[in-house]
């Protein structure tokens, strides 16, 4: 059975950098379009960055330059490292897993999220001003 779980989210302040893991078993990595998502309150989940199989990354724009994803496939782990953090950044983080070659595994798909079969359970980022 595939299973995501995020884990390393926390309360930070403004400036400061958080990095979440995305531990995945039961398959693995290099098959796939690796996401991360963001939900704030009272607002639509957003992609926030995308890895897919061969490697190429891509973000949102409002984290260009701040977010960097990764994956260490020794571990089956998917992470993302945040620095400036800001308070807009507030909100519940995913990732999620769609199959790769057949998804467009990039920020700017509007129905990158809809293709993903799998998801974590979230890991909650707040940023204090």
């Amino acid at each position: 059975q595939v299973q995501l779980v995020e884990s390393g989210g926390g309360s930070v302040q403004a400036g400061g950098s958080l990095r979440l893991s995305c531990a995945a078993s039961g398959y693995h990595y290099s098959r796939y379009c690796m996401g991360w998502f963001r939900q704030a309150p009272g607002k639509e989940r957003e992609g926030v960055a995308a890895l897919d199989s061969d490697g190429s990354t891509s973000y949102a724009d409002s984290v260009k330059g701040r977010f960097t994803i990764s994956q260490d496939n020794a571990k089956n782990t998917l992470y993302l490292q945040m620095n400036s953090l800001e308070p807009e950044d507030t909100a519940m983080y995913y990732c999620a897993a769609a199959p790769s070659p057949g998804v467009y595994c990039y920020t700017g798909n509007p129905y990158l999220q809809y293709e993903c079969n799998y998801w974590g359970q979230g890991t909650q980022v707040t940023v204090s001003s």
